[in-house]
């Protein structure tokens, strides 16, 4: 312990250094997100009109969520390809238990709060048995995500039957619908999740043997830092963020299709790349995760008004993250692998 301190305090004089570059990362979107706005209002009218920026934070907020969790399992030095099952499968079984037999639910009929309480215990408890394998039995993240993104995938699809979910319970919709000061629920949810996030990230003991444990998981374990036990809670954080996600999204579509959530990983991984989250583990913020949900909700915006045809989309969200590797290559010195 003692030559762990001894160490950090010899590096000290360098750590201004490596939050100015850490900053220049965080900022580097901000012009790129400045360009694209400007870019908007010249193309279409009605691109800064108010409705159409509310309908940009609203579309962005399932996003944001599921960015937010999978920002945190990355800079543990992990990552969680099944976030986007758990989007689907966690509304789904948990409307389910609420609505009647007539309505494809399981008959159960269980109270509007229960349900909901449900669709938490089960992001947490996929992000528990996720953490569990990867951390206790040191399996690899990708294949044991890979897998559960699949299992999850399956169960959602085999226990609607493919069927679309219509007459759900208003409280599963309200996040997204209900308004306080002009904002969806759903928006100051968000905000209020990152801003948490962010600072336990940046003030807390917790937060900060996070970023110990993404940068050198054995040097961390001899500080005296509880890996296994935060690496675990960081998989269950991400599934109960990943859960509420998937209730936004329900909420903003207004139905609960077997194919909530399909692909949406892609889209979170370009979010957190270009917001400055390093695949690498050790860095990043939330302010940077943030700005990338909002360029990539942005962008997104710009090109529906657009017609562009949502496989244009795709490819464009690819093209993103290159440019977003260079630019972090260049900002932060080091090559993202």
């Amino acid at each position: 312990m003692t030559e762990v301190l001894a160490k950090s305090q010899a590096a000290a004089p360098a750590a201004p250094a490596k939050k100015r570059i850490g900053w220049l990362r965080e900022l580097a979107l901000l012009p790129a997100l400045v360009v694209v706005v400007i870019f908007g209002a010249l193309v279409n009218d009605s691109f800064l009109g108010v409705d159409n920026l509310i309908s940009i934070l609203g579309a962005s907020a399932a996003l944001a969520l599921v960015v937010l969790g999978e920002s945190l399992v990355l800079i543990s030095g992990k990552f969680d390809l099944s976030l986007e099952s758990t989007v689907g499968i966690a509304p789904a079984l948990g409307a389910m238990l609420v609505i009647p037999a007539v309505s494809a639910g399981f008959g159960t009929e269980l109270p509007t709060f229960a349900g909901l309480l449900i669709v938490l215990l089960i992001g947490a408890l996929v992000g528990a048995v996720n953490g569990f394998l990867i951390v206790k039995l040191q399996l690899n993240a990708f294949i044991v995500t890979l897998a559960m993104l699949t299992i999850l995938r399956g169960l959602l699809i085999g226990s609607t039957n493919g069927k679309t979910l219509f007459d759900l319970p208003d409280a599963f919709t309200d996040l997204a619908t209900t308004t306080f000061a002009g904002l969806p629920m759903s928006v100051w949810l968000a905000g209020v999740a990152y801003a948490v996030a962010g600072f336990v990230l940046r003030y807390h003991r917790v937060g900060r043997a996070l970023y110990a444990i993404g940068g050198n998981r054995e040097a961390a374990r001899a500080a005296g830092i509880r890996v296994d036990r935060i690496s675990w809670l960081v998989f269950v954080v991400a599934g109960v963020l990943a859960a509420l996600g998937g209730l936004v999204l329900t909420g903003y579509v207004g139905a609960l299709n077997a194919n909530q959530g399909d692909g949406m990983i892609f889209t979170v991984f370009a979010a957190a790349v270009i917001g400055g989250i390093s695949l690498d583990g050790g860095k990043g913020s939330m302010f940077g995760a943030l700005t990338g949900v909002l360029l990539l909700g942005v962008v997104n915006n710009l090109l529906n008004l657009a017609q562009v045809p949502v496989f244009w989309i795709t490819a464009i969200y690819g093209g993103i993250i290159l440019v977003a590797l260079i630019i972090s290559r260049f900002a932060g010195g080091k090559p993202q692998t």
